[in-house]
């Protein structure tokens, strides 16, 4: 039982680290025992709201986010909850209207809190709005692994391929070890039919790292395909083992609706290669395209997080430069290197005939962004 000299800090304190803990009734006990002494406590009432949100009560949840904001209507913690409360009662324009009072509050620099709105608007599919909070985290911290693979997935839910293999390997040029981002990626080669490219990234997961069955499926059918093994070589056994344990054992109404779902409206089978990631539906919108400028000032990222401007041949030039490794090469000899690179790792052929297509070719590859 907690002390009655308990400051009101402490109340908070004590009941957040049973909520980490997901110990959200106790925590909820800790901070009725605080409310009743310290009723004007703004941080108790947003700690019982997300409580209450974590055990999915929205009713009381939006009630104690209201209280809070009653105390302190400009209470960031608040508003994020209240906002994401209102998405899950399906109230869309009140949720955009506490996420935009926190930016117009100053806090779009904050890119933990930017990460909580992107993710709890990803959630309920506002993905649109989602990437506009993704923009924020990574602008407010660029070097963010997670910050940059949100703004990937998002993009790719968007239908900017391009785009979204960019930010998904910057974010892991910043953090090789981000399993998920590498899964994703992995996922998104896959559905292109870059087969290899996949499997290569696939093959530098471990079997535990998974969470959904789609990756381990795919692990398990590119190795039996390009490396000609059979279905019970002992190297896919900790694959298929991983895969029962998220699975289960598929039922005949599992079969039958998976055989019903892969049957297209004119009674053919679905192409594998368009299957959805993660079984989720991706809005067919056209690709981000490129302009062609009628002048010569380009402007180009790579995975690296650097900038180089200038024409086609400056900005190839530069990036030769800024990497030792070819400072004795040709131009030629650059492309050529980085061109076998990114189709290891991608799947996808760079043209090596000029500056211009080479770029081109890398930026729809995701090996880096042309930014004007």
């Amino acid at each position: 039982m907690s002390d009655c000299f308990m400051s009101s800090d402490e109340y908070d304190e004590q009941a957040h680290q049973l909520y980490n803990e997901g110990r959200y009734d106790d925590a909820l006990m800790v901070l009725k025992e605080g409310a009743a002494i310290y009723p004007d406590s703004a941080e108790i009432q947003v700690g019982m709201a997300y409580a209450y949100l974590a055990r999915e009560e929205y009713a009381w949840g939006r009630r104690h986010f209201e209280a809070a904001l009653a105390l302190d209507c400009d209470h960031e913690d608040a508003l994020a909850g209240y906002g994401e409360v209102l998405l899950k009662l399906g109230d869309e324009s009140g949720a955009l209207l506490a996420y935009g009072r926190i930016v117009d509050l100053g806090f779009r620099d904050d890119h933990e809190l930017m990460l909580q709105l992107g993710r709890a608007l990803f959630r309920e599919g506002l993905i649109a709005h989602a990437h506009r909070f993704f923009e924020f985290a990574v602008g407010a911290h660029p070097d963010s692994a997670e910050a940059a693979a949100c703004l990937g997935f998002a993009s790719h839910r968007l239908g900017r391929d391009s785009i979204a293999l960019y930010w998904i390997r910057r974010s892991l040029e910043l953090d090789p070890q981000y399993c998920e981002a590498r899964i994703y990626l992995a996922n998104i080669l896959y559905d292109r039919g870059e087969t290899e490219a996949s499997l290569y990234h696939l093959e530098r997961t471990h079997p535990e790292e998974h969470y959904d069955g789609l990756g381990l499926w795919r692990y398990v059918e590119l190795k039996r395909t390009l490396h000609h093994l059979a279905e019970d070589d002992p190297s896919l056994l900790p694959w298929l083992q991983r895969l029962a344990e998220i699975t289960g054992e598929p039922d005949a109404v599992d079969i039958l609706l998976a055989e019903v779902e892969a049957q297209q409206a004119d009674g053919t089978t679905r192409d594998p290669n368009q299957l959805e990631l993660f079984s989720a539906l991706v809005a067919q919108l056209p690709g981000m395209q490129l302009r062609r400028g009628h002048h010569d000032g380009h402007l180009v990222a790579t995975l690296a997080g650097h900038l180089f401007n200038g024409s086609w041949e400056e900005i190839l030039l530069s990036m030769k430069e800024a990497d030792g490794k070819w400072s004795g090469a040709s131009l030629r000899e650059f492309m050529a290197g980085l061109a076998r690179r990114g189709q290891a790792e991608t799947g996808v052929v760079i043209p090596v005939t000029d500056a211009e297509a080479f770029i081109r070719g890398s930026a729809e590859a995701g090996v880096l962004r042309i930014i004007q």
